[in-house]
């Protein structure tokens, strides 16, 4: 390589609940720059699902984390060429793009969701995403699928 690997930046903590996750999750929910709207957003969202499942025995920012753990996919697919051909070979996630992929999709799905507020549609993808349905786990299943399929040209892994 020609250039030496960026240095990770060191994020601080959110102010309510003092978690790197969450701040790193706002930073992933943030649109042009907007941070206090994004973390007003997640905490509005967090409130809803802690209303939702007030029954629960668990705090709502436990239930948003096994929701992310619930859509973190430990396993995709990637492109690769061989003797003209491309394959789609199954490879193992990086622990860091695992986090990654799983708070992109959860957003991605939330966004795309029907409601009124972006807080109300993050708490229903968040909501879905602790039972193991709604988009951002259906992502994840179909990527698995995927590479299940394609096991068959593992050994082509680099």
């Amino acid at each position: 390589m020609r250039k030496a690997k960026p240095k990770k930046r060191i994020l601080l903590p959110d102010p309510k609940y003092h978690d790197v996750m969450v701040t790193r999750f706002v930073n992933n929910l943030m649109l042009q720059g907007k941070k206090s709207i994004a973390y007003a957003i997640f905490y509005d969202s967090i409130d809803l699902i802690g209303e939702k499942m007030k029954d629960s025995d668990k705090a709502p920012l436990e239930i948003w984390k096994k929701a992310l753990e619930n859509v973190t996919p430990q396993i995709e697919v990637k492109s690769r060429r061989v003797g003209g051909a491309n394959f789609q070979v199954p490879t193992e996630v990086r622990p860091e793009r695992k986090i990654s992929l799983s708070m992109k999709n959860m957003i991605l799905y939330a966004r795309k969701r029907s409601g009124k507020s972006m807080a109300e549609k993050l708490a229903a993808e968040v909501l879905a995403a602790y039972n193991n349905e709604g988009g951002a786990f259906k992502r994840k299943e179909d990527m698995h699928k995927m590479a299940e399929a394609n096991k068959a040209f593992a050994h082509f892994r680099f």
